[in-house]
Parts: structure tokens; sequence; C-alpha cells
């Protein structure tokens, strides 16, 4: 699930994947902003086909918050 996901941000956020860690902040070290967040929760709902509701955003703020939350929802990696 992580090495989808690097995959996903460094599209979205035009960074080097290698960089991206379950540690690695969206907002810290990504430079990510509430609408790079709002497009990737879409993109993370339709490649997982999960829901994620606005107000559990909050509690995501590194990679691993996300994976750990997906992992939660019942998503296999």
């Amino acid at each position: 699930m992580l090495e989808k996901m690097k995959e996903m941000l460094a599209e979205q956020l035009n960074c080097e994947a290698s960089t991206i860690t379950p540690e690695t902040s969206f907002k810290d070290d990504l430079g990510a902003d509430s609408l790079d967040l709002f497009e990737l929760v879409m993109a993370l709902e339709d490649e997982y086909n999960v829901e994620i509701p606005a107000e559990e955003l909050t509690d995501l703020n590194t990679v691993g918050d996300v994976i750990d939350y997906l992992k939660n929802k019942g998503v296999e990696a």
C-alpha cells in the first residue's frame, strides 16, 4: 500500500516518490494545501473503494496515518 501511496502522492504533488515514508507529513514535508488533500482523498476513495468523511481528515496528517486509516476500514494492501 505504501508504494501505491508514494506513486499517487508523487503524481499529485509533483514530488519524488523516493522521499516519501510513513512519517512524511502532507503539509509540513510535501507542502500540500487543503485542495491537494481533497484531491488526494478523492483519488484514495476511487483507488480503494472507501469513503473518507471530511471530519476524519483532520486526524490524517502523515502517509502512515492514511495507511493505518485504510487498514482499519478493511482495505488490504
